[in-house]
């Protein structure tokens, strides 16, 4: 926002629409992250348009989810349906239900539309998940396309690059 936008007193017109900056897509992926450890997974599935996806690569570098198998990969259907699992109790992979942590840095823009209600933006991550007197360590890096709409800064699509994404693993459950 420009000094000619501001009214007097420098406060924003009414009408003006909130862009996305990266301090406000630190937030989002700081509130993201908390949803997720605290468990509120139908929250998280509500950051999502509703023509979003959610993909983990198995390979470094891998450019497409269709050319080969891939850890994760979900459209906005199949994440419906993963978080309808993490809530059902009979889940035998939850039980006893992972205790998570998740910590963000490093987030950049990396491209913006134009009129700032699109951007994707990277970040680093690093995720502590301890359950069954088991700790496992995840790292990597994370890219969001956020779009701002009537509902607020959504995911149109998430990507999460894990460092060591061809080792072998045990069931990853608890997403990313």
């Amino acid at each position: 926002m420009t000094v000619a936008e501001m009214k007097p007193g420098g406060t924003k017109p009414a009408s003006a629409k909130v862009v996305l900056g990266l301090a406000e897509c630190e937030q989002f992926l700081i509130q993201e992250a908390r949803l997720l450890d605290d468990g509120r997974f139908d929250e998280w599935l509500n950051l999502f348009t509703a023509d979003a996806w959610y993909w983990v690569p198995s390979q470094p570098n891998q450019e497409n989810p269709r050319d080969t198998i891939s850890l994760m990969y979900d459209d906005r259907r199949l994440l419906e349906t993963r978080v309808r699992r993490l809530a059902s109790p009979r889940i035998y992979s939850q039980e006893p239900r992972s205790r998570t942590s998740r910590m963000i840095g490093n987030v950049t823009i990396e491209e913006a539309a134009p009129d700032g209600k699109a951007c994707t933006v990277r970040s680093k991550f690093q995720l502590l998940e301890y359950r069954r007197e088991t700790q496992r360590i995840f790292g990597g890096t994370c890219y969001h396309h956020l779009i701002q709409g009537e509902k607020g800064i959504q995911i149109a699509w998430k990507r999460v690059d894990l460092v060591n994404c061809d080792a072998p693993h045990e069931g990853l459950v608890v997403p990313f």
